[in-house]
């Protein structure tokens, strides 16, 4: 006796997981409405005038022509106020990335594989310092510069900057559950002193999480902008963050009375924000695999 196979049936669509492919469709559109709209916003309001940007439609694209003239606009105010702008966060953002390296890793080091007397008293004020919110330590740190005598120079910039207690917790996590201790009793056998132990074999072993802690930094320091707006008083002094707030001043569609007579409309403060955040993109496309293996840094161990 021979029997019919059953008949093939396509499964079906259970009620919750069409509720979730609806929640996730959701998720999606907010998305596309709250993020990346506004980007793409931004990219084409300097290809048109200020008046196609309020009558056209907001995504349409203006002129290659008129993307020139708000760069020729943008750069000529103020004799070129942008480019120095661009220079001074080049300046403090890369002299507190450097300090940051050379105070940063060796804490960590210390903190995950020696045992000193106020240790884990360390480590815990480093968590809760990691936690705050930065603007509740910017008026102790004015008032420590200000007597110090550095309100208005670089180094009121460079200096609070270097100070980076969530690339201290990175580096210490990472010495603490990757770095390999039989290496390191091996290495004292051989007769490795403790510098040349961090030197010779932490820092070559820990080269993707000081990468992810050396683009967190710069990406902070490079988009802070309150303590630079309080510790430095000359517009030649600003970083781009703190410049972008001038030159929105300087837009007659924000400050009429302030704004009159010069060339700065909304597309040049647009393209004004696109170059600001342009170092900051260029910096994570061509450090992608580094963050990838510095964030999987400390995820295993042997």
């Amino acid at each position: 006796m021979t029997t019919r196979p059953h008949a093939l049936t396509r499964p079906r669509t259970t009620p919750s997981r069409a509720v979730s492919a609806l929640v996730v469709g959701l998720l999606l559109a907010v998305l596309l409405v709250f993020f990346v709209l506004p980007v793409l916003w931004l990219l084409l309001a300097p290809s048109k005038t200020a008046g196609q940007i309020v009558h056209d439609n907001p995504l349409s694209f203006g002129s290659f022509g008129r993307i020139g003239d708000a760069w020729r606009h943008l750069f000529s105010f103020e004799d070129g106020a942008v480019l120095v702008w661009l220079r001074n966060s080049a300046v403090y953002a890369g002299g507190s990335l450097l300090l940051t390296l050379v105070t940063s890793v060796p804490a960590g080091y210390a903190l995950a594989l020696t045992r000193f007397r106020g240790r884990k008293v360390l480590l815990a004020i480093t968590l809760v310092t990691m936690i705050m919110p930065s603007a509740t330590l910017v008026l102790p740190v004015f008032l420590e510069l200000n007597a110090f005598h550095l309100i208005g120079t670089a180094w009121s910039v460079i200096l609070p900057f270097s100070f980076y207690p969530f690339g201290v917790y990175l580096v210490y996590i990472y010495f603490a559950t990757s770095l390999p201790r039989d290496l390191l009793a091996a290495a004292r056998i051989d007769g490795c002193s403790e510098r040349q132990l961090f030197i010779r074999i932490a820092l070559p072993l820990a080269k993707p999480v000081i990468g992810l802690v050396a683009f967190f930094s710069f990406v902070g320091n490079w988009n802070n902008f309150f303590l630079p707006y309080l510790v430095l008083p000359n517009s030649d002094q600003f970083p781009i963050q703190v410049g972008l707030n001038q030159l929105l001043s300087s837009t007659p569609s924000f400050n009429p009375v302030a704004g009159a007579g010069l060339n700065i409309t909304i597309p040049e403060l647009a393209l004004a924000i696109v170059i600001a955040i342009l170092p900051v993109l260029v910096l994570f496309l061509f450090s992608q695999r580094t963050l990838v293996s510095g964030m999987l840094a400390g995820a295993t161990k042997e």
